[in-house]
């Protein structure tokens, strides 16, 4: 009881200096949302470096090739014909991603009027009465788009696949998997989904291949040959820009997203794809001040944290061996005292992150390619485990159930889907044939059962600026995620391990 007690009073007092810093950082620096909004086609400049504002603190984003003129580059151009620009989605303060709260705020400005809330995507489904708020719950509650994915499925070369399933809707909240121009019955038949914007910082991280460091390199497990291939160079791609590895390249990403979700009729030019390549390849954004640890970046601050980190490391090297810890070495903060108590906190959630091991069961792309089920790693070891990025290295597909029943149950805001496999396919290795599923992710692209519910394990940075998480936005926050893992494996972590795990990542 007496452990109980003083764990609370420790929280009371973290929660209490978080406050006051946050008064602190509002009164001394204006963050204002009038200044945070991007809006396409604005004649503004986009600065070497910036720093947002978020409930922890402070993004800062490094424009390493210095200043641009947002009038005269692609990404912030209003391209399509909806009026959005890749800005629209992809906002400075929310990591280059979008928040729920950013959306509302939105809203509230614009009498939802903003390209933002084009019906095609972010709307819950076009046939709505796009001037209601609930006609866009999913984006202004979630964060999510609607994602409208061909059936059959149909990658980039244009050739459909031959699903190894059968697909069903057993609940449609949106209306628009049952509807008869938007769903999968309509001409054009299309299975909606939805999910959040994933962020367009540190991408020159998520192209690297993988590889490792001498003499690790010999024993590297991942194999780029699984990989497919770039269709301009011919060259292997990691696939690490999107959750179901769709657009393989940040050019074919980009011609995506401008055909769909800035509704551009014709195609981008070559030379405004390499400019929306180079822009994107030079965004380094991580958290770079915390308002109860401080500043973030400098000598006093572990090597692995703030934005600088980011353009020094070296690209797609494992950080889970003796030569590279994954987000460095955190012990200068080990034994912060006084005030100082939220830095040991972080550090010991930094340790708990690479060292705590646990069984990792029944998780499909994972426990079954001869790991062995359970397989007992930790969060760095294991699935976390790219220097400076926290994310898995090439390939990185897999299912933690954050779509799929068993594990997930309780999202009534999101379709549901019946998945029933041929007699003749591999089965998805740990729920069989028949899977129900808010998403089926990786096999909405591959049409293969084994990959149901596979996504793409994403980037740790900048993370207190980009809450919910996960690609259906499933946790609203850092706890919600931490508590998630702890449910899906049994971790039994303390209530104080779930406090250090949200005050380390919240420094990302």
């Amino acid at each position: 009881m007496k452990n109980m007690k003083t764990l609370f009073l420790k929280a009371l007092l973290l929660s209490q200096a978080l406050l006051v810093s946050l008064m602190t950082v509002a009164d001394t620096e204006d963050y204002s949302s009038d200044a945070q909004w991007w809006s396409p086609g604005e004649e503004r400049v986009f600065p070497q470096y910036s720093e947002y504002k978020n409930t922890s603190g402070r993004l800062g984003i490094i424009n390493l090739n210095g200043p641009i003129n947002t009038a005269e580059h692609p990404f912030f151009q209003a391209l399509g014909s909806n009026g959005r620009g890749c800005v629209s989605c992809h906002q400075p303060s929310d990591a280059m991603s979008i928040t729920p709260e950013t959306a509302l705020q939105r809203w509230k400005e614009t009498n939802g009027k903003d390209p933002l809330f084009a019906a095609f995507d972010g709307s819950d489904c076009p046939t709505l009465d796009q001037s209601k708020p609930s006609s866009h719950s999913l984006l202004l509650k979630k964060g999510l788009f609607r994602i409208g994915m061909p059936w059959p499925p149909m990658p980039f070369n244009g050739k459909p696949v031959a699903p190894e399933f059968t697909i069903e809707v057993i609940r449609d909240p949106t209306g628009c998997n049952t509807d008869p121009v938007w769903g999968l019955n309509s001409e054009k038949p299309t299975v909606s989904v939805y999910r959040r914007p994933r962020p367009v910082i540190n991408v020159d991280h998520l192209l690297e291949m993988p590889h490792g460091v001498p003499p690790y390199n010999k024993f590297f497990f991942n194999d780029s040959s699984l990989l497919p291939k770039d269709p301009e160079t011919g060259n292997f791609v990691s696939q690490q820009l999107m959750a179901d590895g769709r657009g393989l390249t940040p050019k074919l990403q980009a011609l995506d997203a401008a055909q769909t979700h800035l509704e551009l009729m014709a195609g981008l030019s070559k030379e405004q794809l390499q400019q929306i390549e180079a822009f994107e390849r030079q965004l380094f954004a991580a958290q770079s001040f915390d308002a109860v640890a401080g500043d973030l970046t400098g000598d006093t601050t572990p090597p692995g944290l703030g934005p600088d980190a980011l353009v020094k490391a070296p690209r797609g090297r494992l950080g889970n061996n003796p030569l590279n810890k994954i987000f460095g070495d955190f012990s200068m903060w080990e034994n912060a005292v006084n005030q100082q108590e939220f830095k040991a906190s972080v550090a010991r959630g930094a340790n708990i992150f690479k060292e705590r091991r646990f069984y990792i069961k029944d998780v499909g792309a994972y426990n079954d390619k001869g790991l062995g089920n359970p397989f007992k790693r930790s969060c760095g070891a294991g699935c976390h485990n790219t220097l400076v990025m926290g994310m898995d290295l090439s390939p990185g597909f897999m299912d933690l159930g954050l779509n799929n029943w068993p594990w997930q149950t309780t999202r009534s805001d999101l379709p549901l889907f019946k998945i029933t496999c041929h007699a003749n396919a591999k089965p998805q290795s740990y729920l069989g044939r028949v899977i129900m599923t808010h998403d089926p992710g990786r096999a909405l692209i591959t049409g293969k059962c084994i990959d149901v519910g596979g996504t793409m394990t994403q980037q740790m940075r900048g993370l207190a600026a980009r809450a919910p998480y996960f690609a259906g936005g499933a946790a609203a926050n850092l706890r919600e995620l931490v508590d998630f893992y702890d449910r899906r494996f049994n971790i039994n972590y303390t209530e104080q391990e779930k406090i250090d795990l949200v005050n380390f990542m919240r420094t990302l």
